[in-house]
């Protein structure tokens, strides 16, 4: 049986108490798309009814990034990265660690009792960056060499063409579905026959100035999600659970 885990890594923008001090002044870029995934909470929100366990965090991206690997550049921001190593060290302990190790032990857990996991990364995209306009609605992203990623991205996709034919989807757009993330990490946790792993992004130009467009995009995700479940979940069932 196919299960679905479904996770927001920016879903807002808190600071813990400790560290506002940081952040006087600052609230400007705390209400910024670096500060959080704009529309990513009620998106996730909007999909959970279909979600086997869901996860997501509040806390702002500029205190650690989630969605990276520990190595990555930008683990922490331009406020947090001049703290001190001892700090530093106390935001991965708190915040980063037991979110991901969360993550990855549900995931074991469901593979070690026989079942394959679709992992859905909720985010969302500024419409425009360093001047560049992104021109689509929806991204899915996923690895390529990954046969059920790729198939379970193209039929959804269609998916969603049939809803809307005004919604225009990518693949691997705004960003590539190989680049440092979380479902990537996880990938070299779980093979392509136990994990599933992609992330969805959708457009920020929605949820900030287009409300009915909004409305009918979150539809357009759960409905066609909905329907790409339950073509895959008969097929990838071992035990006809």
């Amino acid at each position: 049986m196919l299960k679905l885990v479904l996770t927001c890594e920016h879903a807002g923008n808190e600071v813990p108490v400790q560290y506002e001090p940081y952040f006087d002044g600052k609230e400007a870029l705390l209400n910024s798309h670096e500060a959080f995934d704009i529309g990513a909470l009620e998106l996730f929100r909007e999909l959970e009814p279909l979600a086997d366990k869901t996860f997501h965090s509040l806390t702002s991206r500029l205190v650690v990034e989630l969605n990276r690997s520990l190595h990555h550049g930008k683990l922490f921001s331009v406020v947090t990265g001049a703290l001190p190593e001892h700090a530093k060290g106390a935001i991965l302990r708190e915040h980063y660690f037991p979110y991901r190790e969360n993550v990855e032990h549900l995931i074991h857990d469901f593979i070690m009792a026989g079942r394959k996991v679709l992992h859905i990364s909720v985010h969302s995209f500024t419409p425009e960056l360093a001047g560049e306009v992104r021109d689509t609605d929806i991204g899915l992203l996923y690895d390529p060499k990954r046969k059920l990623e790729q198939t379970f991205c193209k039929y959804w996709k269609q998916q969603l063409q049939k809803f809307d034919s005004k919604l225009t989807t990518r693949f691997n757009y705004p960003y590539l579905g190989i680049s440092d993330g979380f479902p990537t990490y996880l990938r070299r946790k779980f093979t392509d026959a136990q994990y599933i792993g992609i992330e969805l992004e959708v457009n920020q130009k929605f949820p900030v100035s287009k409300q009915a467009e909004w409305q009918n995009l979150k539809r357009a995700v759960y409905t066609t999600l909905e329907a790409t479940l339950s073509h895959f979940r008969p097929d990838l069932s071992e035990d006809g659970e």
